[in-house]
C-alpha cells in the first residue's frame, strides 16, 4: 500500500518553500544594504537619527525572525502530519494483513499435523463391505481440529474457511470449495501439535472411528506445513 500525498499538503509544502526562499532573499538584501552603507554618512548622522535607524532595523529583524519561527513551526507540523499519515497507513496495512489471514486469503506456513485418509470402499473386512468416506467424516475431522485451535486447515490443498462447502458428487467423488476431490484425502492443519493430535487421536476419536470403519488413516507431525490461500471470491450478496 502506497501513501497518497494530499493535494492540499503538496500545495502547502510548495508555499512554505517559496516563503522560506523569499525570507532568505529579504534578509540577504538587508544585510547587503548594511554592508554598502557609507560609513561617513553614518558618522555624520545625528544621534537621534541613528537611534531611529537602529530601532527600525531591530523591528525589521524582529518581524523577520517571527515570520521565520512561524514557517519553522508550520514545517514541523507538516512533517509530524506526514509521519502520522505514514504510521496510520502502516497500521491499516497491518490490519488488512490480519483480516486476510483470518479470512484465509493468505498463503501460510507453520507447525502442525498432516492426516492422510484413504477410502477403502469395496474392501471386505470381517465379512462386511467397507463403506466409503463421506463428507460428514471429513467435517468431523475438520471440526475437531478447529476445536483444538487449528489456525489453518486444507483438504487436498483446498483451504477450509467458514464458507467452504464439503459435499458429495454422486457416489464416487467429494467436493470441497466446489472443486472435485478424491481419495486419498490429505488434511493439513497448522496449530499446536499436541492439541491437534489429542483432538483426533485416542480411543473413540474421529481417526479411530475411521479406522474401525475400515479406512486407512495416518497422522504425521510437520514442522513446516504450507497451506495455500482460499482462491475463491467471498460473496456477501445478502448481508446488509
Amino acid at each position: 500500500m502506497k501513501i497518497k500525498i494530499n493535494k492540499e499538503k503538496t500545495v502547502m509544502a510548495i508555499a512554505i518553500g517559496i516563503s522560506c526562499f523569499a525570507l532568505m532573499l529579504v534578509m540577504f538584501m538587508q544585510f547587503k544594504v548594511v554592508r554598502q552603507t557609507n560609513i561617513t554618512e553614518i558618522e555624520t548622522m545625528r544621534e537621534s537619527e541613528l537611534r531611529a535607524e537602529l530601532t527600525s532595523w531591530q523591528e525589521k529583524y524582529k518581524e523577520i525572525n517571527e515570520r521565520y519561527q512561524e514557517i519553522t513551526n508550520t514545517i514541523s507540523q507538516y512533517q509530524n502530519e506526514s509521519e502520522s499519515d505514514q504510521q496510520t497507513a502502516q497500521l491499516l496495512e497491518k490490519e488488512l494483513e490480519q483480516l486476510n489471514l483470518a479470512l484465509g486469503k493468505t498463503d501460510v506456513e507453520g507447525q502442525g499435523i498432516i492426516i492422510a485418509l484413504t477410502d477403502n470402499e469395496g474392501k471386505q473386512i470381517d465379512d462386511r463391505l467397507v463403506d466409503r468416506i463421506y463428507p460428514e467424516d471429513l467435517l468431523l475431522v475438520v471440526n475437531a481440529l478447529f476445536g483444538a485451535g487449528a489456525e489453518a486447515i486444507s483438504i487436498n490443498d483446498q483451504r477450509i474457511i467458514a464458507m467452504s462447502d464439503i459435499s458429495s458428487i454422486g457416489d464416487v467423488f467429494l467436493r470441497v470449495n466446489s472443486e472435485r476431490i478424491s481419495s486419498p484425502y490429505i488434511i493439513k492443519a497448522i496449530g499446536d501439535i499436541t492439541y491437534l493430535q489429542s483432538a483426533i487421536l485416542g480411543k473413540g476419536g474421529c481417526i479411530d472411528q475411521l479406522k474401525e470403519a475400515g479406512h486407512d488413516a495416518t497422522v504425521t507431525e510437520g514442522r513446516r506445513i504450507e497451506i495455500e490461500k482460499y482462491n475463491k471470491t467471498i460473496r456477501t450478496d445478502h448481508i446488509d
